[in-house]
């Protein structure tokens, strides 16, 4: 129960990695704040919290645009009664996002807008929040493409990406000594809907697999159990970390060359 008595926000929790944070934070024993931009998703979530016998209130924002991200930051704030933790998980892989000269501008913007200015808006708003409260923590959902390059380019996803990581190091040196830690979680291929269903085309997943050293995806609960600790006291001198959670894809240098693909 690390996470006894924190009241925490989480953003993009209506599925994949949101929703397995919302139920680990609440397994640990925080209060959470829901946040999506679909309503359903966001209540049903919320819902699952509860049946867990967690505390759980749904919270619909887009989080795009300033005025709603604050609203969605304070309706948290309020109807938890504080905030101590934030996860900036919301994100978006636009179906139009590929190399640097064919990807449409507006695919790149609407990458950045969810994966970069989402996550700057609800720090903007958190912040305060997270100041009156007396401090607390801030996990940022980078990705592994903010640290290595991929030979399969996403170039929008990439750079917001990589922009979340650059930003999560400069919020958590300006605050240290105010009392708030920020750190990043840089997820590996993840079993979340969307990436399964991209994987279900056997020749995209034999292309990838042999990158993998534990040879499988993540399970969104691996990645949400270190955010959970990150949100926590425990990990009180961590701050400013920008951590893989890829199970040694970004440790390797050689692929297994027993699964890769053969040339015919």
């Amino acid at each position: 129960m690390r996470l006894t008595g924190k009241k925490a926000l989480i953003t993009g929790a209506g599925g994949g990695i949101g929703r397995a944070a919302a139920l680990a934070f609440a397994r640990e024993g925080a209060a959470v704040a829901c946040c999506d931009i679909r309503q359903e998703p966001a209540e049903a979530t919320a819902e699952a919290v509860r049946a867990a016998g967690g505390t759980a209130v749904p919270v619909i924002a887009d989080l795009t645009a300033e005025d709603a991200a604050r609203e969605g930051v304070e309706a948290a704030e309020r109807q938890l009664g504080g905030l101590n933790a934030v996860f900036n998980n919301a994100g978006l892989v636009h179906p139009g996002d590929h190399g640097a000269t064919d990807t449409p501008l507006a695919a790149w913007e609407a990458t950045l807008a969810v994966n970069l200015t989402g996550v700057f808006l609800v720090c903007k708003f958190a912040i305060p929040a997270l100041l009156r409260a007396g401090g607390g923590a801030v996990v940022n959902n980078a990705s592994i493409v903010a640290l290595v390059g991929s030979a399969y380019p996403q170039i929008a996803y990439t750079a917001a990406k990589g922009g979340v990581a650059a930003m999560t190091r400069e919020l958590a040196v300006v605050y240290a000594r105010q009392g708030l830690r920020f750190n990043a979680v840089c997820p590996g291929p993840t079993g979340t809907e969307l990436v399964r269903t991209f994987l279900s085309d056997e020749a995209a997943w034999a292309k990838r697999r042999p990158y993998m050293p534990q040879g499988r995806l993540a399970a969104p609960e691996e990645i949400a159990a270190v955010v959970a600790f990150l949100a926590s006291d425990e990990a009180s001198y961590l701050n400013g970390a920008v951590l893989p959670v890829d199970g040694g894809i970004t440790a390797a240098y050689v692929i297994d060359d027993s699964q890769a693909p053969k040339d015919p």
